[in-house]
């Protein structure tokens, strides 16, 4: 190798067994991977009884082969030591202790100079752990879920000790990196670099079209949401709202995307929720999609709704502002920093059910000015995102 590369650490990424894991981390890093020698790491949680759980559980943790190619970039998954809901302050030890072989021979047998990690906990921690044995430099970026993590002071403590330990923090949102400077991380190690939209998989269909394609009448409301099937997302909440807006929007259909995540899934109860409220009639589960079939559903609906109780910065808010839709979110974490205008949604507190339903209203009777939101949307591309990183990268794997 002619030049030192970048070893991206997490344990979150897209595989054969898990192909929409990660998506928005390998899109960051393999558009870095265009400047710079990228290999991935991507530990996988193991136990020797979990063979066992998939008797009533087929879905338990996937393994995937040890190694894949992506785009020609070599993806690797070691196993790390982890049971299930048992020992969790130590998923970080053994996550670093899973991949130290693998990183000492990407580092003395093939240069490898650095550890990108994503996600402060269990996979920053782990590579600060990582960087102290084998004498690399280490990167962090903060995603969102360093919020509910603070929450346990033990993983508090691991992540400030992580990110003080790191050469360089990235933060996709303000919200997140003041949060973490509140907690006692290092303010001048931390810098805000959000995610980008990439407008040649987002960008509007003809509506017509689209909707003809889906099956949707072509004069009805339509909202989707877009996202794992988790809790957190707030499939739930916008089912909760959908009684009231059907008395202003009789025809009003909502597309739900997505499926199960890491975090699991909750299509079950969701459909349960929609038969309870007797709205199968106008709910649409359209499963999981690949990033380049998303602008299918998007193109059809008349607003984008996400109803999450936390977020870094939600990249699929700039996909669905590519297509042409006003956003309607919760004010969390690093939302209003996406939707930073009137101009191009509609944002509500979190947990008041009444004013979500009436920011889905407004939304929905507005004339958007489409033309706007997908301007803000291209002048988000990735392009000067993944310069400020390749910069820093440089700088760190110089010294």
């Amino acid at each position: 190798m002619k030049r030192p590369g970048i070893i991206v650490f997490s344990s979150l990424f897209p595989s054969a067994k898990r192909p929409g894991a990660g998506l928005f981390i390998r899109e960051r890093m393999f558009r870095v991977g265009e400047h710079l020698p990228i290999v991935v790491v991507s530990p996988v949680p193991w136990f020797p009884l979990q063979n066992l759980i998939r008797y009533w559980k087929p879905n338990f943790r996937p393994q995937p082969a040890s190694m894949e190619e992506q785009d020609g970039v070599k993806v690797l998954f070691p196993r790390f030591f982890s049971i299930p809901g048992l020992l969790k302050a130590w998923d970080g030890f053994f996550m670093a202790l899973g991949s130290w072989f693998l990183l000492r021979k990407l580092k003395n047998q093939y240069g490898f100079g650095l550890i990108d990690a994503h996600f402060a906990y269990p996979d920053g921690y782990a590579a600060s752990l990582l960087g102290q044995w084998l004498r690399m430099p280490v990167t962090i970026t903060l995603r969102g879920t360093e919020v509910p993590h603070a929450k346990e002071a033990g993983k508090r403590k691991r992540i400030v000790k992580a990110l003080n330990r790191a050469s360089q923090v990235f933060s996709v949102a303000g919200s997140l990196k003041n949060h973490v400077v509140a907690m006692g991380a290092d303010e001048n190690k931390v810098e805000v670099v959000g995610n980008g939209i990439d407008i040649n998989k987002f960008n509007p269909l003809d509506k017509k079209q689209a909707r003809e394609q889906l099956g949707l009448p072509e004069a009805a409301k339509v909202i989707v949401s877009v996202g794992a099937l988790v809790e957190r997302k707030g499939f739930h909440r916008v089912l909760e709202s959908m009684p009231g807006l059907l008395e202003q929007f009789p025809g009003l259909i909502y597309l739900i995307v997505g499926g199960d995540s890491p975090e699991g899934g909750i299509r079950s109860r969701l459909e349960a929720q929609t038969a309870s409220l007797n709205l199968q009639e106008h709910v649409r589960f359209l499963g999981a999609l690949p990033p380049e079939e998303l602008k299918l559903p998007l193109s059809a609906a008349d607003v984008f709704v996400l109803a999450t109780a936390n977020e870094g910065w939600a990249n699929v808010f700039l996909e669905a502002m590519a297509c042409g839709l006003p956003v309607v979110t919760t004010d969390v974490g690093g939302n209003r920093e996406v939707v930073n205008g009137p101009e191009l949604g509609v944002i509500a507190p979190f947990g008041d059910r009444d004013a979500l339903a009436g920011a889905l209203v407004e939304a929905l009777k507005r004339d958007w000015d489409k033309d706007k939101i997908i301007d803000y949307a291209k002048a988000n591309q990735w392009d000067n995102r993944v310069a400020v990183l390749v910069n820093h990268f440089q700088r760190i794997l110089n010294n």
